[in-house]
């Protein structure tokens, strides 16, 4: 079958959908700030007057030139197994080092790597104006380099009601994931500690599971271990494989599947092609220093495995004031090719996706076949269904579910469902492409079988429970409960609300019932300043009801 003109469309858009941080800094005429900045004695000074602002939305490039240098790659405190296999590879001409690579500490020192740990990384150093402006701390996503990139930052939102990590913090802004995604094919990889998101307390609050940066379990200077790995994974690729990597903007998603096919746990290919490999967090105890070695020297250009470019084709689509509540939130947390993600808000007991993979692009010029697996959730309540014998699209289909632990950490419970989609056309399978679906862990739901057998829903109570947590960026609270009701026929009669102003009964429309009739009404979300925003009903007496 040959695909619409709007599939067709989207597939083509999203294929070319990709920043080339070197094609664009090259098309920037000579003048003012064009010049590229000079890396002196391991570091290089970024000033703000030097900034480029010709990136995509105007994000800011810089332009480095590195000098020669005869450091060696690893300090002398280096002496780890997988430390001494580096120093011989590139002692012998077969590793390419980290000479051309960046470092950037954006928590001001407070857990940097230290400089003489991996001697050929050039620091990264912003001038007073560029610190004035906040472009050296917290999230990276304001400067875009012209050379592979690894950072940290160990700080976190810590206080007030909208307290959480920075992965969280990204992924729950607007345009957070494009940015991310954009650092991700600019071959830079962020390193952050989840402080707080992922523990027994609370479970696992990040949102969705990204391919676009590392987080470390833990606090302050847990990223510090991910930092080493990130590093050393870099100066052992050959140096004609990091070459092609990086102009083919692969050298992030090779990075990822070098680290997670290594980790200590992932011992196989079905390993790698589970949750196993792919949890939020890693712990510092799964780095493996010389399996990552090992494989990413292993890489050549002609067998590196391609990035998955994923793009949804069609959903169900949930009405706002009927199936969820709240004005001007959605199901659609984000899009990305790598990454896409959504909330379950509707009170649907089941939702669908159809799902394509087919803009994907082997470097080699292969055509791949595509796995199509479930990292996270309850098997049997998520089913996919492959659409051709390639894989390049899939149908899945995920029922209401209740949370469930985290693979291998059995402590520490999820209330996401991850499907991975992994690329396979050569020697290794790809870094996945990533499809996350959040459920609200703070609400109670109660489902049964209309006369159909189908089930639905037959009660809501959104309050958090007193021992809860919800996410208030995510989910504005709603202290009330609904009861649903149904004719014989199976069909919504309305719902029945009791809240903290007593009760009142809607319609299948949504429409408030009053003793004059039904009335049409509004949720509106109340953002208060630095409080926790909340879901408040207007009524809209002047409109009519049908």
């Amino acid at each position: 079958m040959f695909p619409t003109f709007s599939r067709r469309k989207l597939l083509r858009c999203l294929a070319g959908l990709g920043l080339v941080p070197g094609a664009a800094l090259s098309q920037v005429k000579e003048g003012a700030g064009a010049d590229p900045v000079l890396a002196k004695d391991g570091t290089v000074l970024v000033r703000l007057s030097s900034l480029l602002r010709a990136g995509p939305a105007g994000r800011l490039l810089a332009r480095i030139t590195f000098p020669e240098t005869s450091e060696p790659v690893l300090g002398p405190k280096a002496h780890e197994a997988g430390h001494r296999l580096l120093w011989k590879l590139v002692f012998e001409g077969r590793a390419a080092g980290n000479h051309g690579d960046l470092y950037e500490n954006r928590d001001r020192g407070h857990s940097r790597l230290p400089p003489e740990a991996h001697p050929q990384l050039t620091h990264v150093a912003y001038d007073t104006e560029a610190r004035e402006a906040g472009l050296d701390y917290g999230l990276a996503g304001s400067v875009l380099f012209d050379a592979p990139l690894i950072g940290n930052s160990s700080t976190a939102v810590r206080d007030g009601p909208l307290w959480r990590s920075l992965p969280r913090l990204a992924l729950g802004q607007p345009g957070g994931a494009q940015h991310l995604y954009q650092n991700y094919l600019a071959g830079q990889i962020h390193v952050y500690p989840e402080h707080r998101d992922h523990d027994r307390e609370h479970g696992d609050l990040i949102p969705a599971n990204t391919p676009y940066f590392l987080i470390s379990q833990g606090s302050s200077g847990s990223d510090r271990p991910h930092l080493e790995a990130l590093a050393m994974i870099l100066a052992a690729f050959r140096p004609e494989t990091k070459a092609f990597l990086y102009r083919n903007q692969l050298l992030a998603p090779t990075v990822q599947m070098v680290l997670r096919r290594s980790l200590t746990a992932v011992r196989s290919r079905s390993a790698y092609l589970s949750g196993l490999a792919h949890p939020s967090v890693i712990p510092r105890d799964q780095i493996n220093l010389m399996r990552m070695v090992q494989l990413a020297n292993a890489l050549t250009p002609e067998t590196v495995p391609p990035m998955v470019r994923l793009a949804v084709l069609s959903e169900e689509d949930a009405v706002e004031g009927i199936d969820y509540f709240g004005e001007g939130l959605s199901e659609r947390l984000f899009d990305t090719p790598a990454a896409i993600a959504r909330i379950w808000r509707s009170h649907a007991y089941r939702r669908s996706m159809t799902v394509s993979a087919e803009a994907t692009r082997d470097p080699n010029g292969r055509a791949p076949t595509f796995i199509w697996q479930v990292l996270r959730g309850d098997r049997a309540r998520t089913r996919i269904e492959p659409l051709d014998n390639r894989g390049l699209r899939a149908r899945i289909t995920v029922d209401w579910q209740l949370p469930r632990p985290v693979p291998g950490r059995p402590e520490i419970r999820s209330n996401r469902v991850d499907i991975g989609v992994f690329a396979q056309s050569g020697a290794q399978d790809s870094a996945p492409g990533l499809i996350s679906i959040l459920l609200p862990q703070h609400e109670t739901r109660r489902y049964g079988p209309g006369p159909d057998g189908a089930m639905r829903i037959e009660s809501i109570d959104r309050q958090v429970p007193p021992d809860g947590y919800a996410d208030p960026v995510l989910f504005a609270q709603a202290d009330w409960r609904d009861d649903y009701s149904y004719d014989a026929a199976g069909a919504l009669l309305g719902w029945e609300r009791q809240g903290p102003v007593g009760r009142m009964r809607f319609d299948a429309k949504g429409r408030k019932i009053t003793q004059g009739g039904p009335m049409p009404v509004r949720h509106m979300v109340n953002r208060p300043s630095g409080a926790a925003p909340r879901i408040v009903l207007k009524e809209m007496p002047g409109e009519e009801g049908e």
